[in-house]
């Protein structure tokens, strides 16, 4: 669950100072919203969703070191957005191409810029239409494809590009469509519920 952080005196962080800020409490996972509020996902998440994040990880990792195709980026990772926000999905990969033109600077920091992938998984405390919304705002700010993977519903949201949002069981393929070139998955026998 993400709870808004007020904090007095500053009405909004430039992003140096988020980087900041973000930098000198690496123990909490921070995001900013496109009007400057801060959220802050202060507790852990219980076993079984931490479990199901890194096999996430582990299957978009596991075709990305075969194809070399980009970077991976783990839930710690943020990016400032053309909406002025500092998103940090669950799981983000960027073209190789687009991370080679990353300066060694923005490669120590957040990026201005959207991975062409994102992925989200909701986990027990997390309001869904609020992630829903979450994943229109990544698509907005050019993200080319996003998954929003609930366990509870064992069923994937897939959001594209002026595209109606696609949901798909656990049980069904999914594909990395023209972004994961090649990727696919069967997410009933990745987690565990």
């Amino acid at each position: 669950m993400q709870l808004p952080l007020n904090i007095p005196q500053i009405d909004y962080f430039t992003d140096e100072e988020l980087v900041r800020f973000c930098l000198a409490n690496p123990d909490l996972r921070i995001e900013r919203d496109e009007n400057g509020i801060l959220y802050i996902d202060m507790s852990p998440t219980h076993l079984l969703t931490s479990i199901n994040n890194s096999e996430l990880n582990t299957e978009i990792g596991l075709w990305n070191r075969k194809t070399k195709a980009g970077k991976v980026i783990d839930s710690s990772g943020g990016f400032f957005l053309n909406d002025k926000s500092m998103r940090a999905p669950d799981v983000a990969w960027i073209r190789r191409d687009r991370w080679d033109a990353l300066s060694k600077a923005e490669k120590h920091s957040f990026p201005h810029m959207a991975p062409d992938f994102v992925l989200e998984l909701a986990s027990d405390s997390d309001n869904l239409e609020v992630v829903k919304e979450k994943m229109d705002k990544w698509i907005s700010n050019g993200v080319r494809l996003a998954w929003l993977v609930s366990p509870e519903e064992k069923c994937t949201y897939i959001y594209q590009p002026e595209q109606s949002v696609v949901r798909k069981g656990f049980s069904e393929t999914l594909s990395g469509e023209d972004v994961l070139v090649g990727f696919e998955t069967v997410l009933s026998e990745v987690l565990e519920d």
